[in-house]
């Protein structure tokens, strides 16, 4: 999500507000996956009884939706970084600065960035709309 909403935004949000009845304003996308962030205590209610809000809202989007616990602060970082990119797993990430500095194997390097830098640039829009701070992966 950045700091402008488009229609289908507005539509996600809407749609999860109406399954979950929890209200966030945290919706973006990553390699093909819409994911939602709530707060912390809310996110075993989104999901739902055995992610049936979760699998009712991937059946309606025709996409895959990930449920994922809001950052509070820049400690917070790694954590958020994984629960988006997961599974692909990465060694460490640093902050230097005004930069977040993700430090991975080649072949998760590779997965990470993505065809045409596609991946690389999707998390360097959230890590700037949620931290205002540069991006790179080494």
């Amino acid at each position: 999500m950045g700091n402008i909403l488009d229609m289908q935004d507005i539509r996600n949000l809407n749609l999860f507000q109406d399954i979950t009845r929890i209200q966030t304003r945290f919706c973006f996308s990553y390699n093909n996956v819409i994911i939602f962030c709530v707060p912390k205590q809310l996110v075993m209610r989104a999901v739902g009884r055995e992610g049936q809000n979760v699998r009712r809202m991937n059946q309606i989007l025709r996409k895959r939706v990930k449920i994922i616990p809001q950052p509070e602060g820049i400690i917070d970082l790694e954590n958020f970084v994984r629960n988006i990119v997961s599974p692909i797993e990465f060694k460490e990430i640093e902050i230097k600065g005004d930069e977040v500095i993700l430090t991975a194997g080649s072949q998760s390097k590779a997965a990470l960035i993505g065809r045409d830098k596609r991946r690389l640039i999707e998390m360097h829009g959230i890590i700037k709309d949620f931290f205002g701070k540069e991006f790179r992966i080494i």
